[in-house]
């Protein structure tokens, strides 16, 4: 008779939680179940698993059972499919080979509902940036991104642009007193409601990120985050906007979660690799169960990361109005680098991630910029069922961070600042016009997402000077 041949790998795959109850259980059933078959004792102790409580007296598994303490997150070994679901591609003569190769092993997991790949895709980390990506029940932390509830904002001044010109100066020092970025911060931050949600109680990982909330809060990060000031320009009466068609002096910034949001995705990308168990080129694709702890607590960390996000960017614009001494006319605001819970028209509910996409449902406001030649685009959705209600985010990087600092030169940049009308406080060559796509080219390869309602041309920019 055969003796029974049993590892840790298949405990492991079953869920069992790596640790004593693994080594418990092999060495238990190496003593009691020695000449039986492997299929009988695993499911043995897959119903020891599902109901420890049960087994606690059990001569054979109460000792496994005791280690199965409830509420241990169940590991799970997870198989990828042999070739990824079928999913569109927006503008795919301009994407990468390597965005499309990181899509197409996120649209291997055997989670996946359905997804897009906008027209401004480019690599980026876990899903491509501009990767659209849904599941029944499962949420993504590095599907979500980094920079959680990153977002747009747009201010409409009844100003006309010859203002700008006629004080790009004051416009430039009001930018440099109202705004910090990257490691810089306010002498006195401005309180906010967001600041004092319970959940930085509830949940001990954002007790640890409340300090740095406050101290961040108003500001905007580094990379290709910004505040400018440019022409709006409105090319027809609309009516859910609000604003009568014409050009505007406008104010628009583009900033996120700053440091809470980054830790956050890293604290539960972490969780997620250890019960999400994947293949090491997928490593960064493991997701959290919504029916878990720590799918719950993601889900509420990254949507209090999200409102704090919306709290910077109301702060940066209530400070610069004050100083210009204007009320908007009107306000556009959307975000991108989050999840949304999304009814489809089957009834089925997804978690809907976009990291670096814009949600265009349909009649749903919102704002694609360009690069600091190039406009924005005034857009509102169409609600295209293929693209899952989205667009891009932005023109998309065409060269990396490191390419643009290789092969650009800064008088080059100077001279084509110059050349658009351009005032540049701060920014690196990583971010110069020429590390974009063509926005032009980007909207074209997207009309059936959006309606364009008008553009945004900027002439007084402020970036991160990288010090």
């Amino acid at each position: 008779m055969k003796k029974l041949k049993l590892r840790g790998r298949d405990l492991i795959k079953m869920g069992f939680p790596k640790g004593p109850a693994v080594s418990l259980a092999l060495e238990q059933a190496g003593r009691h179940r020695k000449f039986a078959q492997k299929e009988e004792v695993l499911a043995e102790l897959s119903a020891v698993l599902r109901s420890p409580d049960g087994f606690r007296a059990d001569e054979v598994w109460g000792t496994v059972a005791e280690k199965l303490e409830p509420g241990l997150p169940v590991v799970v070994e997870q198989v990828l499919k042999d070739e990824p679901i079928p999913y569109k591609a927006f503008g795919e003569a301009g994407i990468s080979l390597s965005a499309r190769g990181q899509m197409d092993l996120a649209m291997r997991l055997p989670v996946v509902s359905a997804g897009a790949l906008m027209p401004d895709a480019h690599h980026g980390y876990g899903l491509p940036i501009g990767g659209v990506w849904a599941s029944e029940n499962a949420v993504m932390p590095y599907g979500v991104g980094m920079d959680i509830g990153c977002r747009m904002s747009l201010s409409v001044y009844p100003l006309p642009p010859s203002f700008l010109e006629k004080n790009r100066e004051k416009l430039q020092s009001l930018l440099l007193e109202n705004t910090r970025f990257g490691k810089a911060a306010f002498d006195r931050p401005m309180d906010d409601e967001v600041l004092h949600h319970s959940l930085f109680c509830e949940i001990p990982k954002l007790r640890s990120l409340q300090g740095k909330a406050r101290l961040q809060i108003g500001t905007s990060g580094s990379g290709n985050h910004f505040v400018e000031f440019g022409v709006a320009e409105l090319t027809e009466e609309d009516t859910q906007l609000g604003v009568p068609a014409g050009q505007y002096l406008g104010l628009l910034s583009h900033s996120g979660s700053r440091g809470m949001g980054a830790a956050i995705a890293q604290h539960y990308t972490q969780i997620a690799r250890e019960v999400c168990l994947l293949p090491r080129e997928a490593a960064h694709l493991a997701w959290l169960d919504m029916e878990s702890e720590a799918g719950q607590e993601y889900w509420l960390a990254m949507n209090l990361a999200g409102t704090y996000a919306a709290a910077c960017h109301r702060q940066i614009h209530e400070r610069i109005s004050t100083a210009l001494g204007e009320e908007p006319l009107g306000k556009i605001e959307n975000h991108h680098n989050f999840a949304w819970k999304e009814v489809q028209a089957d009834g089925q509910e997804w978690i809907v991630h976009r990291k670096g996409a814009t949600p265009a449902g349909k009649g749903v406001l919102g704002i694609i910029p360009g690069s600091m030649t190039a406009p924005g685009f005034i857009v509102r959705g169409k609600g295209e069922a293929s693209a899952l209600s989205s667009a891009a985010h932005g023109a998309g990087r065409q060269l990396s961070r490191r390419k643009a600092k290789e092969s650009i030169r800064p008088k080059a940049v100077k001279q084509h600042l110059a050349g658009h009308g351009v005032s540049l406080i701060g920014g690196g060559l990583d971010e110069a016009p020429f590390a974009y796509k063509d926005i032009y080219q980007v909207m074209a390869a997207q009309e059936g997402l959006v309606e364009v309602l008008g553009r945004f041309w900027p002439k007084v920019v402020r970036m991160d000077d990288g010090k």
